[in-house]
């Protein structure tokens, strides 16, 4: 491995070793005996480290580490519990650079974007401390004499995180740090794919837990492969599941968890678009275009995959687009001077080329042509040039989500066909309109208008901030995290009836005498 950028440093300073346990309890490290599986950069091939598989042994010594823990947590005041929250926020801030550094170097993303996902950890922690005190439930009037009613919202118990790895330590924190100032506890499943950046993260908060005396089992991490995820699922003892990944994934897990009746929250595929009318302020649009295109080499669920443009300004944003690729500066994600660093593995390159043999065989135009690239800075096999194609919305490989950087430009006509055209796909994330016309903008966001959990106006479809709830609907799954009232999916609702008079009414009014 290359240490020009510092990373041998990080692990060292985020304690990752060269051959890593793959399950934790907290501070508490389990060896499962079983074997491990390596983590390598697709920034150069190399090795980062090894990590050790879970297996049912040490996974069931874990669920049964947490549902004790969840006891004494659950009993803990919640703003007590928001302020070891706030510490864990604190110690990413000051471990920011380093798991930073380790994010774009494991995954591949920017080392801005490795930041601003740690970022994105530190504002869900802060947005954490000021919900503990904020786990509202209402008081209702009751129709019989000398009776109140109220609810309440009471922690569920375990729950179970599954993320991927285009976000391979923000989403974990999405769900946790809400989880934990709700009372429960959390089992952190994350991707193969970037498992040393899980470590870290445990290292990190597991400190946080044990210096405040809480027990083993608050915060949990078991690694390994889709197997280790079906535990989860399968486990009666878990009742909230919140998986983040592919259609394909999140349907398995909701079968698997609705058969058992516990509860899944899911995030899953995105076919973004970018409505660009003849209104809009074209150098806004190509900027949003071109970062929600090429941003994460396209492997974020928000990522641009569609451009739905008015015939008017349609070859004026063909031909800006393609002088903006044709300067962007692909390699190393760790050095700041370029835009694009490499897809996740050679798996992704497979399905990068294949989606453009796809859309060449359904009649797509080049615009700009993709290809894997090769030579100085690309050894690793996993970079590739980000395509632009024109399309039909109803082309086959359209329809679907690509996880590259694969844009198809689409025309239109009138607003209602944009929209229309926008909508006609199975997903239902985010979505996009660049319009300086409020008719158009208020269009977008009424309720003929966009069908995306998230909808924009004047800015692109991916950089969500965490004060508002984040997911989408259809085949995305309809789960939300982060922000607003998105809380109330990691506990329960408990209604409450207190009868203060000397009687005993029925409600509606029922008698039943003896």
């Amino acid at each position: 491995m290359s240490d020009q950028f510092g990373i041998q440093q990080a692990l060292v300073a985020l304690g990752i070793k060269t051959k890593n346990p793959g399950c934790s309890t907290g501070s508490e490290w389990i060896d499962s005996g079983q074997a491990y599986f390596s983590s390598q950069s697709p920034v150069d091939g190399s090795l980062i480290g090894q990590v050790q598989a879970t297996d049912s042994k040490s996974y069931d010594v874990v669920i049964r580490q947490s549902q004790e823990a969840f006891k004494k947590w659950r009993t803990v005041p919640a703003p007590q519990r928001g302020e070891i929250v706030r510490e864990i926020g604190n110690a990413l801030r000051k471990k920011k650079a380093d798991l930073g550094k380790l994010v774009s170097y494991e995954m591949g993303k920017s080392y801005q974007e490795g930041l601003g996902e740690v970022q994105e950890m530190i504002d869900i922690c802060d947005f954490a401390v000021g919900l503990s005190r904020q786990l509202y439930g209402l008081t209702m009037h009751s129709e019989r004499p000398g009776h109140r009613m109220y609810e309440q919202w009471h922690a569920l118990g375990i729950v179970g995180i599954i993320s991927a790895f285009n976000f391979p330590v923000a989403v974990w924190s999405w769900n946790a740090a809400l989880a934990w100032v709700c009372g429960d506890v959390c089992i952190w499943k994350p991707s193969e794919k970037a498992p040393l950046s899980a470590i870290a993260c445990q290292v990190i908060a597991s400190e946080v837990f044990a210096r405040h005396g809480m027990p083993e089992g608050i915060c949990c991490l078991v690694n390994g492969d889709y197997q280790v995820g079906e535990m989860i699922s399968q486990d009666v003892r878990v009742p909230l599941i919140s998986a983040t990944g592919s259609t394909r994934m999140g349907k398995i897990v909701a079968r698997t968890v609705g058969a058992r009746l516990g509860k899944s929250l899911l995030e899953l595929g995105g076919n973004n678009a970018i409505i660009i009318s003849e209104n809009a302020d074209m150098d806004m649009a190509i900027r949003g275009a071109l970062f929600g295109a090429v941003g994460t080499a396209g492997q974020r669920c928000t990522s641009t995959r569609r451009l739905i443009i008015h015939e008017s300004v349609y070859e004026e944003v063909k031909s800006r687009l393609a002088a903006a690729y044709s300067k962007l500066v692909i390699g190393n994600p760790l050095d700041e001077k370029n835009h694009v660093g490499p897809l996740i593995d050679k798996d992704a390159v497979k399905m990068y080329l294949e989606a453009l043999e796809k859309v060449e065989e359904e009649g797509g135009k080049t615009v700009v042509a993709g290809e894997v690239l090769k030579g100085l800075g690309f050894e690793s096999g996993c970079y590739v040039k980000p395509a632009i194609y024109e399309a039909e919305n109803h082309f086959e490989i359209v329809q679907h989500e690509t996880f590259a950087p694969i844009l198809y430009l689409i025309k239109y006509k009138s607003l209602e066909e944009a929209i229309a055209i926008q909508n006609s796909v199975p997903q239902g994330l985010s979505s996009a309109i660049m319009t300086t016309n409020m008719r158009e903008a208020e269009a977008f966001l009424s309720v003929a208008g966009s069908d995306c959990g998230i909808a924009n106006v004047n800015i692109g479809t991916s950089g969500a901030e965490i004060g508002g709830a984040f997911g989408g609907e259809k085949e995305t799954g309809g789960g939300r995290e982060s922000g607003s009232d998105a809380w109330k999916a990691y506990m329960r609702r408990q209604t409450n009836t207190i009868n203060y008079s000397t009687t005993l009414p029925l409600a509606q009014g029922i008698k039943f005498e003896i």
